[in-house]
């Protein structure tokens, strides 16, 4: 018969109403609230991250790739759309998709209102999946109609509010051209408007309506065909602004921007979105720095109260363990006997704490029961992420810590003497 065990299992069923069972108590609360928090905090971190980055993404690839110019503005030269880096992307370790976009700026004009905003062309082979699950009224645009261009174009439901516009509706829109062709600058000289285009009104219908959350994109983002930009901007089929890049595995974001930048000519700018973005980005690294404190403070707390807990518990048997002593038991066994009623604690800590977490997590997920301001965090719904991976670290590291803590206080035990410890009660 194993000793340690026998006894640790006689202490940890003491009579219901013994200080021990109450103590007891105490240890399994402190490690399941500890672990329960935890669990929670790390699935509303990562779901945070998680959402966040996805709506990043809606407008923003992982990379993007244009002409270098010293233009600071929505507009650039062209790229053409089947080059070396388009038709052969796939070819490069960690590439998902490509995909041509343009951009162009303009002005929004219904019969009340005006609003600014950057067009987003779009042609065949954008990914509309991301932004599907963003629609809040309506359809995507047919970006793939017969005609010259279609006119459907998708926008905001800060938007939409704005302009007092629903699905359906049409609008004209503004397009703000650079310096007239060479050829046109003369005429156009000789008529008093200065070798400068004016801008170019387009019909434009409402076929649906996003909304992201965040202001960058929803103030100023519509997305459409892309061909009426060609149009607009004399490019031929084959002409696009930029190169839309997305990778498999974002967190070798670097490592493949490498590869990409080593294919693109000199001519060519590669920007990631961590660089484009980088306020999001830091904040979201400030939030890790912040989890990290919060884990540590965590389980600092939770092996103080076990090691608390444990002390109290040999304090109320320092007679049995001066019998123990007085029987011939050495301090190893002893000790053992501790850290098993201990180990039990963390047991059915770890057990309470995941059942909570995860219930929690899973209300959470399932029944969205937090609302959030999404003028403040972004989203509608404290989001939640499951990792299994880490709730299975979060066990671990609670499990190993708490058990090398736990032999601090049976250190206590060398140090009692049988014959004080049978007398101690009296």
């Amino acid at each position: 018969m194993n000793v340690p065990v026998f006894l640790a299992r006689r202490i940890r069923h003491a009579p219901i109403a013994s200080f021990s069972n109450t103590v007891t108590k105490v240890g399994i609360g402190s490690i399941a609230v500890g672990l329960a928090v935890m669990i929670v905090a790390f699935s509303v971190l990562f779901g945070f991250k998680n959402t966040i980055q996805q709506k990043i993404f809606l407008f923003a690839a992982h990379m993007q790739v244009s002409k270098f110019t010293m233009n600071v503005s929505y507009e650039g030269p062209p790229l053409p759309l089947h080059s070396d880096l388009y038709d052969n992307a796939r070819r490069i370790n960690g590439i998902q998709h490509i995909q041509g976009v343009a951009t162009k700026a303009g002005i929004l004009q219904t019969s009340s209102e005006l609003g600014g905003a950057v067009f987003k062309g779009v042609g065949r082979d954008y990914n509309w999946q991301l932004l599907r699950e963003s629609l809040v009224a309506g359809t995507v645009p047919d970006a793939q109609a017969d005609s010259a261009y279609s006119s459907q174009i998708l926008i905001s439901r800060r938007m939409a509010d704005q302009l007092q516009l629903t699905v359906n509706q049409s609008l004209i829109m503004y397009f703000i051209n650079g310096p007239a062709r060479p050829e046109r600058s003369q005429a156009q000289n000789n008529d008093g408007t200065g070798g400068i285009t004016p801008p170019r009104p387009r019909k434009l219908m409402v076929s649906g309506i996003y909304e992201t959350g965040l202001e960058e994109f929803d103030n100023t983002v519509i997305l459409g065909d892309i061909r009426l930009i060609q149009r607009l901007n004399n490019w031929g089929p084959d002409s696009v602004g930029s190169y839309e890049i997305f990778v498999d595995d974002f967190t070798r974001l670097d490592e493949t921007s490498r590869d990409v930048f080593d294919r693109i000519t000199p001519d060519m700018r590669l920007a990631k979105v961590t660089e484009q973005y980088r306020p999001l980005f830091d904040w979201m690294v400030l939030l890790d720095r912040n989890t990290v404190v919060f884990l540590v403070l965590i389980l600092f707390v939770a092996s103080f109260n076990m090691v608390s807990v444990l002390l109290v518990l040999m304090m109320e048997r320092t007679p049995m363990i001066g019998l123990l002593k007085a029987l011939g038991s050495d301090d190893s066994l002893l000790r053992r006997l501790f850290l098993y009623v201990g180990l039990n604690m963390v047991g059915w800590g770890l057990l309470i704490g995941n059942g909570v977490g995860i219930g929690v997590c899973w209300l959470q997920d399932r029944f969205r029961i937090i609302p959030l301001d999404p003028k403040n965090y972004y989203m509608s719904y404290v989001p939640i992420t499951w990792d299994w991976s880490v709730i299975l670290l979060l066990n671990l590291a609670t499990l190993v810590l708490i058990a090398a803590v736990l032999w601090l206080p049976t250190l206590v035990i060398n140090r009692i003497q049988p014959v004080r410890a049978l007398v101690f009660k009296k």
